[in-house]
């Protein structure tokens, strides 16, 4: 069992940057994923970007590459999100999730990820 808690969320000026933390607790296998989705109000889930544990290979969604850099510290068994050049439309609840594996066609589908923190709100005025 993993329990993962996120933080960092809070209020932004467009153009700004924030980043946010998961901090999971419980053992996490080399072969395990973590990513981040966000919840737009009204809309699906959708996927942000995700980090495989052992290798620190990343993939991003096309609306956050280049903006968004997703990490992760294996002591602290913690990933981050740096999110810079915010835009009003990332104001979104912001998960972080864990899949116990990876494929690499379905690492943007959160039905595939085990585990999922309580989230944190990212708001970007303008």
């Amino acid at each position: 069992q993993v329990q993962l808690v996120e933080s960092g969320g809070g209020l932004v000026q467009a153009g700004g940057s924030l980043r946010l933390s998961c901090a999971a607790s419980g053992r996490i296998f080399s072969s395990y994923s973590m990513g981040w989705f966000r919840q737009r109000p009204g809309k699906e889930r959708e996927f942000v970007a995700v980090i495989r544990w052992s290798s620190g290979s990343t993939y991003y969604a096309d609306s956050t590459k280049g903006r968004f850099t997703i990490s992760r510290d294996n002591a602290k068994n913690t990933v981050y999100l740096q999110m810079n050049s915010l835009k009003p439309e990332d104001t979104a609840i912001y998960y972080c999730a864990v899949d116990k594996g990876f494929i690499n066609s379905e690492y943007d589908r959160a039905v595939v990820y085990d585990y999922w923190g309580q989230g944190t709100q990212v708001t970007v005025s303008s």
